[in-house]
C-alpha cells in the first residue's frame, strides 16, 4: 500500500506529486467498504480516528454513514457497503425501546437511535457482517429483539464493577472472560482478555439468535455474537481505541470483519452476475392463510422481500397436494385443488407483476432478471393432481407447469413412495403411462418423495433425464427421502440433477442440523456425481430452512460458505440453477411440446 508522507509536501510541488502517482501501471486493489456510523450530536457527524484506522490497519476502506431520515438512501447505502461498524456514543433513548426513562439516563440523540435501529434491523436482514462496538453492541441487541439496562448501578441488583473507567481510552481496565468455544475466543486464541470500559447502560437480555460471548467479573455481558451461523458479533468495550498507540491487540476483531466483508462481497457479486434458482418452495401452502407475498410476512420463508434480501432470482412454487384415499371422489377433489393453487400462484405473480413474472424456461428466467424481477416457475408435488386422467398431464404443461413429483408420503395410482410403502411397489402400469406422457410433453419427472423401485423403474421407463427437486444424501442422513450414492450415480450417468434439500430432518439423524450440514451434502452429492449433476432445492415453507439458512433472505450465508469450500463462480453457477435449467431446456426441447397449440 502506498502511503503519503509529510515529506512528499515539503516543498509544496503538487505538480510534483500528482505525476509521481501517475508513473507506472495504473492498477486497482479493491478493498472491501466497511460502512462506520457516525456520532451524531449537535448537527455534528463525528468519527474518531480509532475507527477508521483500525478499518484500514484490517485492510478494508472505511466510510462514514451519517443518521438520515431518508429511506432510500439507507438502502443504497446497503445495497454498496460490504460490512457494518455500529460506532459507540451516547445512550439509546428508552422511548424506542418502549421504556420511560431512568433518572440516570444520559445524553440521547433521538435521530441516531432510529437511524440505526433501522439500519441494523435491514443490515441484519440482508446478512451483512456486523461489529457492534460499545453503543453499537446495545443497538444491536435492541433492534434485534433483546432489552437493556439504562443504567447499571441503579438497575441491576448484583453490584457492579466500574464500567466507565478514568485512564486514558487506549488503556485497559479490567478483564472479560470469553465463553468456551466462542467466536472471540477463537479469535483471540484465549480465556481471558484485559479491555477498556465506558459505559453505563448494557445487554440486559440477550437478543433471539444471539449468545453471551463475553461476561466481566461481575456478570455484565460484555460480547455477544450469532447462534445462525452469521457474522455478527457485538462488544462492550472500544477495541478501536488500543490502535491509537500502536497496541494491534485488538485488530483480530477488525480482519474478521474485513474478511468477512470480503466474503460476503464475493458472494453478492457472485448473486447479482448470475442467475440463482431454488428449485423447490411450498409457499402456496400458506395462500389460505390471508398472506401477502409482497410484505415481509415472518409466517413465510419465501416472499418478495426476503427473494430480495436473499438475491434469490427464481423459485419453482409448487402446487403441494398430500396423499389421501384414491376414491374417485378424492381424485377429482385433488385435481381440481392443483388447479385452485395455480390459479392462486398466477393471481400472486399478476398482483406483483412489476417486481415478478411467471417463467415457463430458462430464457424467460434470464429474461426478467435482466429486467430487475423475480422469476416464479409453477410445479405439482404429487401425482396424485391427474387422479386416473392422462389428460391432465398435457393440461397442466400447457398451464407452464415445468415439473412434477410422482408422488408424496404415501402410495398414488402412479408409484409406491419412499414412505408408508411396508410392499415396496414400484412404477405402476398406469404411472408408466404417466411418465411416458411426461416425455411428450416435456415437464420433468421429478423423483424426490418416490420409493427405490420406483426410482429405477422410473429411469428405466423415461426417455429424458430425470430430477429430485428436494432430496438430500442418504450415506450422510440415513432417511428413506434421502438418496443413495447408487442412485446419485445412476441419476448422473443419465444426465439429471439432484437437489440438496434444507430440511433438517434429511440432513442429520443425531442433533439439530445447520447450515455447516447442508454443505457436507452439497459436498457429497459433487464428490459422487461430479459438479453437473447437483442443485438446491430448498424446501422453504414446507419444512425445509435450517439454523443460517433459515429462510430465502439467507441464501447468501450459503453461497459463503460455498465460496469457502474453494467452489469456483462457474462451479456456483451450476449448483445455483444452472444444472437444473440445462435439464429443464433439454427436456422441453426434445419433446418440441407447443404450450399454445398442442391438443390432447
Amino acid at each position: 500500500m502506498n502511503h503519503l508522507t509529510m515529506d512528499m509536501f515539503q516543498t509544496f510541488d503538487i505538480d510534483n506529486l500528482y505525476d509521481r502517482l501517475h508513473d507506472g501501471v495504473p492498477h486497482r486493489s479493491p478493498l472491501p467498504l466497511i460502512g462506520i456510523t457516525g456520532n451524531f450530536a449537535d448537527a455534528t457527524c463525528s468519527l474518531a480516528a480509532g475507527y477508521y484506522q483500525s478499518v484500514l490497519h484490517a485492510g478494508g476502506l472505511p466510510v462514514v454513514l451519517p443518521p438520515t431520515e431518508d429511506t432510500t438512501l439507507l438502502t443504497a447505502w446497503l445495497d454498496r457497503i460490504d460490512a457494518l461498524v455500529l460506532s459507540g456514543g451516547g445512550d439509546v433513548n428508552p422511548l424506542y425501546l418502549g421504556e420511560d426513562p431512568s433518572p440516570a439516563l444520559h445524553s440521547i440523540c433521538p435521530e441516531r437511535d432510529a437511524f440505526e435501529l433501522l439500519l441494523t434491523r435491514l443490515a441484519y436482514d440482508r446478512q451483512l457482517p456486523i461489529l457492534g462496538i460499545c453503543r453499537g453492541i446495545q443497538v444491536m441487541n435492541a433492534a434485534l429483539g433483546g432489552t437493556l439496562y439504562q443504567d447499571l448501578t441503579t438497575q441491576r441488583a448484583e453490584p457492579c464493577l466500574k464500567h466507565s473507567q478514568d485512564l486514558e481510552r487506549s488503556h485497559a481496565s479490567h478483564i472479560v472472560h470469553l465463553a468456551a468455544g466462542s467466536r472471540l475466543q477463537q479469535l483471540f486464541q484465549a480465556a481471558t482478555l484485559p479491555v477498556n470500559s465506558f459505559h453505563h447502560q448494557a445487554v440486559k437480555d440477550v437478543a433471539p439468535g444471539f449468545r453471551v460471548s463475553a461476561t466481566s467479573s461481575d456478570g455484565v455481558v460484555e460480547a455477544i455474537e450469532s447462534t445462525a451461523h452469521k457474522s455478527v458479533i457485538g462488544v462492550q468495550w472500544h477495541p478501536e481505541c488500543f490502535i491509537l498507540r500502536g497496541d494491534t491487540s485488538m485488530l483480530p476483531l477488525f480482519r474478521r470483519l474485513v474478511e468477512d466483508g470480503k466474503s460476503f462481497a464475493r458472494a453478492r457479486h457472485f448473486h447479482r452476475s448470475h442467475l440463482t434458482l431454488d428449485s423447490h418452495c411450498d409457499t402456496p401452502m400458506f395462500f389460505d392463510r390471508h398472506i401477502d407475498f409482497g410484505k415481509r410476512d415472518p409466517r413465510l420463508c419465501v416472499d418478495l422481500h426476503k427473494m430480495t434480501e436473499g438475491m434469490l432470482d427464481a423459485t419453482v412454487m409448487v402446487a403441494y397436494l398430500p396423499q389421501q384415499s384414491c376414491a374417485e371422489p378424492m381424485l377429482a377433489a385433488a385435481n381440481r385443488q392443483a388447479h385452485h393453487l395455480l390459479d392462486q400462484i398466477e393471481e400472486m405473480v399478476d398482483m406483483y407483476r412489476g417486481a415478478v413474472g411467471l417463467a415457463y424456461c430458462a430464457d424467460d428466467a434470464l429474461r426478467l432478471k435482466r429486467q430487475g424481477k423475480k422469476a416464479i416457475f409453477l410445479g405439482i408435488e404429487n401425482g396424485y393432481a391427474i387422479g386416473n386422467d392422462l389428460r391432465q398431464i398435457a393440461r397442466f404443461r400447457r398451464r407452464g407447469v415445468v415439473y412434477m413429483t410422482l408422488c408424496h408420503n404415501g402410495n398414488n395410482l402412479l408409484c409406491g413412495s419412499a414412505r408408508d410403502n411396508a410392499d415396496g411397489c414400484g412404477v405402476t402400469p398406469f404411472g408408466e403411462e404417466a411418465i411416458l406422457e411426461m416425455n411428450r410433453v416435456g415437464m420433468l419427472i421429478d423423483l424426490s418423495h418416490a420409493g427405490e423401485k420406483t426410482f429405477y423403474d422410473t429411469v428405466n421407463i423415461s426417455r429424458h433425464p430425470v430430477v429430485a427437486s428436494h432430496s438430500s444424501a442418504r450415506t450422510l442422513c440415513d432417511h428413506p427421502r434421502n438418496l443413495t450414492d447408487d442412485q446419485l450415480r445412476t441419476l448422473a450417468s443419465l444426465g439429471g440433477v439432484a437437489q440438496v434439500c434444507l430440511y433438517g430432518g434429511f440432513l442429520r439423524s443425531d442433533g439439530i442440523a445447520d447450515i455447516r450440514d447442508a454443505v457436507r451434502h452439497i459436498n457429497h452429492f459433487v464428490d459422487i456425481m461430479g459438479i453437473e449433476h447437483v442443485g438446491i432445492g430448498t424446501d422453504f415453507d414446507g419444512d425445509g430452512g435450517i439454523p443460517g439458512c433459515a429462510h430465502a433472505g439467507e441464501l447468501p450465508n450459503l453461497t459463503r460458505l460455498l465460496i469457502a469450500e474453494g467452489y469456483t463462480e462457474e462451479d456456483l453457477r451450476l449448483i445455483w440453477g444452472g444444472n437444473f435449467l440445462r435439464v429443464m431446456n433439454e427436456v422441453q426441447q426434445d419433446a418440441g411440446f407447443d404450450l399454445h397449440a398442442d391438443t390432447i
